[in-house]
């Protein structure tokens, strides 16, 4: 365990929260926050470690703010105890998928209703100010980040942007929901009776469409399971022009989760290899972007 983790294991284990000694369990590498298990007695929590994020965009009240919409909405796990730069929720007893379990047909049909629970009852349990999620918004950001810091990749900038800019214009208008906006497998766990969504750092109103093509980025969907959730979420055969929308905002989400890694290249002090994910979802993006062109 490294010493950014040890020193996080020690403020999880000094919580006054709990009723004897607890031997924090870290939980997975963690590429934002450091996550524990702690089980105290009959009961088992998360401990959540991190702070602000400016250059992510993440604020701990507006992810505070989304979780409680979202536990309200009833698809995000009970939160128990708040203090700054941390957060303990409950532990949920289940698997924790990965991107071939997402893409299982039966456990596909039960992600898109608790996603569209998600996006249809968190609003009406949202108190505070309303978090706002846009992802070409975030690209420009982050390429200002990248061209300030003289980025390894800022060479590729205005391609990128430029490419980014045309994704936005086939979006066009949108319908906002609230949305998730961080849908890798790892912040999906089935207990064997529900799923759950878990880890609000990006949640915020936004297009559905985002959190579809995220699903589905993420998680490399084939084209006819995508059809089929297009389909199932929006309660009707989709015609030329969602696909086209869709498909552009499904590449939007790639991008973003390459240029977030790369980011990360540069702030992150956590033991995860960005250079390797940059790599991986510049690929998956680019496969993307040409087959989207391709049938426009």
């Amino acid at each position: 365990m490294s010493g950014l983790h040890e020193e996080a294991r020690r403020r999880a284990q000094a919580l006054d929260l709990w009723n004897g000694p607890v031997e924090p369990e870290l939980l997975g590498a963690g590429i934002t926050n450091i996550n524990f298990k702690v089980v105290d007695g009959a009961q088992a929590y998360v401990v959540r470690i991190g702070g602000d994020i400016p250059e992510h965009g993440i604020s701990r009240r507006s992810e505070i703010a989304s979780c409680r919409a979202a536990i309200g909405a009833g698809v995000a796990p009970e939160l128990i105890h708040l203090e700054p730069g941390i957060q303990v929720s409950r532990f949920i007893e289940g698997r924790t998928y990965g991107e071939a379990d997402v893409r299982e047909q039966a456990n596909l049909e039960r992600i898109v209703p608790v996603l569209k629970q998600l996006h249809v009852e968190a609003p009406r349990h949202l108190r505070g100010a309303a978090p706002l999620f846009w992802v070409f918004h975030v690209l420009r950001d982050y390429a200002g980040r990248m061209a300030d810091d003289n980025h390894r990749l800022a060479a590729s900038l205005p391609r990128l942007m430029a490419i980014a800019q045309e994704l936005e214009d086939a979006v066009g208008p949108i319908r906002l929901v609230f949305g998730h906006n961080d849908l890798l497998p790892a912040n999906i766990i089935d207990d064997g009776k529900r799923i759950w969504l878990i880890d609000w750092d990006y949640a915020g109103f936004n297009s559905p469409l985002f959190d579809l093509g995220g699903l589905a980025s993420n998680n490399q969907l084939s084209p006819e399971q995508e059809h089929w959730l297009l389909e199932t979420y929006f309660e009707q055969p989709p015609d030329d022009e969602l696909l086209n929308r869709y498909g552009a905002m499904k590449c939007a989400s790639l991008l973003r989760e390459a240029m977030w890694s790369m980011i990360q290249e540069r702030y992150s002090s956590l033991d995860f290899d960005y250079l390797a994910y940059t790599a991986e979802n510049l690929d998956r993006f680019e496969r993307a972007l040409s087959a989207w062109r391709s049938q426009a």
